[in-house]
C-alpha cells in the first residue's frame, strides 16, 4: 500500500502519523519538490472498527493502541490508570470518540501571554478555518472547503434532547449551541464531530489518504524511533528499528517530532535531550541539557455517574454525546471555563444508561513523563498526579453536584429509572472520586512551548539549542485547553507548516 523507497535522505523527517504528524506531512508535499518521509510506529489504518464510527470502544486495548498504564496515583487511591493512545497511521485520531471542539478562546490567549505572541486566537482561528469543511457553521468560525469534514450528528432516538433540555431548565442556553463559534461556555448543545457520511474522519483519512500517491511522500509504517542523530548540536538523522533491524535516515533541512505528548519527550531523552542528570544516570550522551523534557504533564480527569434509564437499549442504537461547558466558583475571571460536561449514553447487560461525564476542564496538577530505561522499545514512565492540587477535587466535586442537579430536573423525570449513588457530604463525594475518577485521554505539554527556563520549544517550535529540530504535537501545549485535544493538535500541523515555509521557502 506504501512506497518504501531505497533513498536514505529526504528534505524533511516526519516522526510519527497523528493528528498533527498527518497534516504536516500533506502540507509539505503539496510542493513537489520537497521530499519528505514520514515514520509511524504503528501500522496501516486497515481495521475496520477505526472507521465503523460507532465501534470506537472496542479499539481501546486493541493492537493499535499503545496500551499504556500510569504508575500508581497517589491522589486517586494508588491505582494506576490506563492510558489509550493511538498506535495507527492517525495516531488518536484513529481511536477516539470524534469530538471536534477546539476550546475557549482564553486558552491561546493565556498561551500568548506567557510569551507565545505568535498563539494568540486571533492568530490561530485561521488555522482552525483552514483545516474543517462544515456545511452549517458560522463561516466567521468555521472552514467550508478544508479537508477535514465536520457534522453536527443528530441524536439517535432524540437521546441526547433530555440533557440539552435539562441545562435548558437550569438557566443555560440551547438547543443549537455552537461550541466552536463565537461563545464557548453556558450554552448545551450537540458537539461537532469529525465524520463524513457516518464514517470516522481521523487524521489520516483527511490529509493523509490525499497524499499517498504523491512521489515526494515515503511512508513507514511498523517503524519505531530508537534516536535522533545529530552532528553536534544539528539534527541530523534518525534511527529507528523496522523489521527487527536497526535502519537510518537523514534529513537536509527538518525533523519534525509529532510523537505525541508521551513518546515526544521519550524519544528526546533517548536522544540526549533532557534532564543532563536524568540521562546520564541512563548513560545517555548529553546534546542539550533541558530540564522540561518530560515535565508539564496535564490531563483532563473525570469521573462517570450513571442513571438507568427507562428506555430500552433497542430504542438507542448508537453512542450519541451533548456537552455544556461552565464555570465554578473556582474560576478565574481571566481564565477558560474550568467544568465541562459529555452526556452519551450506553448499553450493558440489555439495559440502557444515561452517563453524565463532568471534567476538570482547566486542571492545576501536573506530572512528568520519565524514562525507565534506554530501551526505546519499552513504556516510559508515566505519573499524572491527578487531582494533586486541591482546587482540581473541588471542581470535580462541583461537576457531581451540578450532575445530580442535570439529573433531577423535568427532563429526566420519565426518563430515569433509578436514584443514582446518593452522595452528600463533600467527603463522601471526594471518596467515590479518588476511587473512580480517570483520565479523557487528553495529555500535552511535556516538550511545552515557551521562552522560560522549563520550556522546550520556542514558539517557533524549534528545539531550545538544537538546529534543525521541531516538535509540533500536544506535548508542546503550555496549558492544557479546557476541551478535546484532537483539533487543535491538527491546528498545531497546520500553523507548523507555515512556520516551517518560512525558514525554507
Amino acid at each position: 500500500m506504501f512506497k518504501n523507497r531505497s533513498d536514505k535522505q529526504f528534505d524533511f523527517i516526519i516522526i510519527g502519523a497523528g493528528s498533527s504528524g498527518c497534516v504536516i506531512a500533506n502540507r509539505l508535499t503539496e510542493d513537489p519538490a520537497v521530499n519528505v518521509l514520514l515514520l509511524e510506529a504503528g501500522g496501516p489504518d486497515t481495521k475496520r472498527e477505526i472507521h465503523d464510527a460507532s465501534r470506537f470502544p472496542s479499539l481501546l486495548g486493541s493492537e493499535v493502541d499503545w496500551k499504556y498504564i500510569t504508575e500508581e496515583e497517589p491522589f486517586l487511591n494508588s491505582r494506576r490508570i490506563n492510558w489509550p493512545r493511538g498506535k495507527v497511521l492517525g495516531g488518536s485520531s484513529s481511536i477516539n470518540s470524534m469530538i471536534y471542539v477546539r476550546g475557549n478562546y482564553l486558552n491561546y490567549d493565556q498561551w500568548a501571554n506567557a510569551g507565545n505572541f505568535a498563539w494568540s486566537y486571533k492568530n490561530v482561528l485561521p488555522y482552525f478555518i483552514k483545516l474543517e469543511s462544515i456545511s452549517n457553521g458560522d463561516t466567521a468560525f468555521h472552514g467550508t472547503t478544508g479537508p477535514l469534514s465536520i457534522t453536527g450528528k443528530k441524536c439517535s432516538e432524540g437521546s441526547c434532547t433530555p440533557f440539552i433540555e435539562a441545562a435548558m431548565e437550569l438557566g443555560y442556553k440551547g438547543p443549537d449551541w455552537d461550541f466552536n463559534g463565537a461563545q464557548q461556555e453556558n450554552g448545551a448543545g450537540l458537539y461537532q464531530l469529525n465524520m463524513k457520511n457516518g464514517k470516522r474522519q481521523s487524521a489520516a483519512t483527511a490529509f493523509l489518504s490525499p497524499a499517498l500517491s504523491r512521489p515526494n511522500l515515503t511512508i513507514q509504517t511498523f517503524a519505531q524511533v530508537s534516536r535522533l542523530l545529530f552532528t553536534g548540536t544539528s539534527a541530523s538523522g534518525v534511527e529507528y528499528l523496522k523489521d527487527g533491524k536497526l535502519q537510518q535516515a537523514y534529513n537536509r533541512s527538518e525533523i519534525i517530532l509529532c510523537a505525541g505528548a508521551v513518546e515526544s519527550p521519550k524519544i528526546l531523552m533517548l536522544s540526549g535531550i533532557g534532564a543532563a542528570e536524568q540521562l546520564q544516570a541512563f548513560n545517555i550522551k548529553v546534546i542539550a541539557d533541558l530540564p522540561g523534557v518530560g515535565q508539564n504533564l496535564q490531563d483532563h480527569v473525570t469521573v462517570g455517574l450513571d442513571y438507568k434509564s427507562t428506555l430500552s437499549h433497542a430504542n438507542l442504537p448508537l453512542p450519541a454525546c451533548a456537552g455544556l461547558f461552565t464555570r465554578t466558583k473556582y474560576a478565574g475571571a481571566n481564565e477558560a471555563p474550568d467544568l465541562q460536561y459529555l452526556f452519551y449514553h450506553e448499553s450493558v447487560d440489555n439495559s440502557t444508561f444515561y452517563r453524565f461525564l463532568p471534567v476538570v476542564a482547566t486542571p492545576k496538577s501536573t506530572g512528568n513523563i520519565a524514562l525507565r530505561s534506554n530501551d526505546p522499545l519499552q513504556a516510559p514512565l508515566i505519573k499524572a498526579n491527578y487531582l494533586q492540587k486541591e482546587i482540581d477535587l473541588k471542581v470535580l466535586i462541583e461537576g457531581y453536584r451540578l450532575t445530580r442537579e442535570l439529573a433531577f430536573t423535568k427532563a429526566f423525570s420519565r426518563l430515569r429509572n433509578d436514584e443514582g449513588q446518593k452522595l452528600s457530604s463533600d467527603k463522601q463525594i471526594e471518596e467515590h472520586i479518588r476511587e473512580n475518577a480517570s483520565t479523557l485521554s487528553h495529555p500535552v505539554g511535556t516538550c511545552k512551548m515557551g521562552v522560560d527556563k522549563m520550556a522546550v520549544v520556542k514558539p517557533d517550535l524549534k528545539v531550545h539549542g538544537i538546529k534543525g529540530l521541531r516538535v509540533a504535537d500536544a506535548s508542546i501545549m503550555p496549558t492544557l485547553i479546557n476541551a478535546n485535544t484532537n483539533a487543535t493538535c491538527m491546528m498545531i500541523g497546520e500553523y507548523a507548516v507555515d512556520m516551517i515555509k518560512s525558514d525554507f521557502y
